[in-house]
């Protein structure tokens, strides 16, 4: 159990790129003899581009909320004035 865990926090330096470069070239040669230690790096890597992509997702859904409120209700009105004058001075 404990071999997994290191594995997991030595793969993690190694993707987010904080590792001396002597380190990260020890790492690589590891990842070339080391089949087991391929696959988990594979699907940490897989497990991290998932987490970047719903995070993006939803900020973006934040973002869309934000600006439905700021450019819909009648409260901000002169809010929306405002920045429409702003990109269509004519």
């Amino acid at each position: 159990m404990r071999t997994s865990l290191n594995n997991i926090a030595r793969i993690e330096v190694h993707l987010l790129g904080s590792q001396k470069p002597t380190d990260a070239l020890l790492f690589e040669a590891r990842l070339l003899l080391d089949d087991c230690l391929q696959v988990e790096a594979s699907a940490q890597k897989q497990v991290y581009s998932m987490v970047r992509q719903y995070s993006r997702k939803q900020l973006k859904q934040e973002i869309e909320a934000a600006h439905e409120q700021l450019f819909s209700q009648p409260e901000h009105l002169s809010f929306k004035q405002k920045i429409t004058r702003l990109f269509f001075k004519s």
